[in-house]
């Protein structure tokens, strides 16, 4: 009798530790599905850039970028080569000072969008599936205890916009996952500090960050990093213009 209640009480901590692990991925948290649809961003000026910066561009290591990279006002850009950029590189020209000027009004297109049935996010969104629609975080998000899914219900052209009132953060080997036809160059982060994307972290969307944008090492971009004040740093990343 006596192992019988012992085994009985190794059964029920088991699935205790079992019932945290899945509260720690938000495997119990759902999330509406939103009736209203957002329109894309307009990226107008930035559309060839993979890169835009507004302080200095850094690399250290195998970086392999496809698309341009632009920077303006900055005029520091360091680590090509070894760093392979696909593209061209625009310091200060016309071009670039362009895209700085599109890349702060899709800023702020993107940071004003409302909705009806806009979606309240914080902490950390590991775990959880998002559909189309419009997110909200007041503070800092974070991807740090599971991977996190964009669903598009089947529809590719499908629109996710990500408000962030502060910093944007993955711990290492996170990934986000894309479902039901969901595409890349149709995720917004509107970022209002810093991003830091995590070592080896598989990372999807485009980036909108009033400061700067930190990519660890080997981590992968498909989408768009741009940083409106302060610098991209890389460190042999894998970044893939969508």
């Amino acid at each position: 009798m006596f192992y019988q209640k012992k085994i009985m009480l190794i059964g029920l901590i088991a699935m205790g530790l079992f019932s945290v692990g899945c509260k720690k991925e938000n495997a119990d948290v759902v999330i509406p599905v939103q009736s209203n649809s957002m329109v894309t961003v307009s990226l107008a000026g930035t559309t060839d850039f993979a890169i835009i910066a507004g302080s200095a561009v850094t690399n250290t290591g195998s970086t392999n970028i496809t698309g341009d990279l632009g920077l303006s006002p900055g005029t520091s850009v360091g680590g090509f080569p070894p760093g392979i950029l696909t593209g061209t590189q625009h310091i200060n020209d016309v071009k670039a000072n362009q895209a700085k000027l599109d890349l702060t009004t899709a800023y702020n297109d993107a940071a004003g969008r409302t909705s009806t049935d806009i979606v309240s996010l914080s902490g950390n969104i590991g775990g959880l599936t998002l559909t189309p629609g419009l997110y909200k975080s007041t503070s800092s998000l974070q991807i740090s205890s599971g991977n996190l899914t964009f669903d598009a219900l089947g529809n590719s052209n499908a629109v996710f916009i990500i408000q962030i009132a502060s910093t944007l953060t993955t711990t290492s080997g996170r990934k986000v996952i894309l479902s039901g036809g969901a595409s890349s160059s149709n995720i917004f982060w509107q970022v209002g500090s810093s991003a830091t994307i995590g070592t080896n972290s598989e990372f999807k969307g485009i980036i909108l960050a009033m400061q700067s944008i930190t990519l660890g090492t080997g981590a992968t971009l498909d989408g768009r990093a741009f940083a409106r004040t302060g610098a991209v740093t890389m460190e042999g990343n894998t970044i893939v213009k969508y």
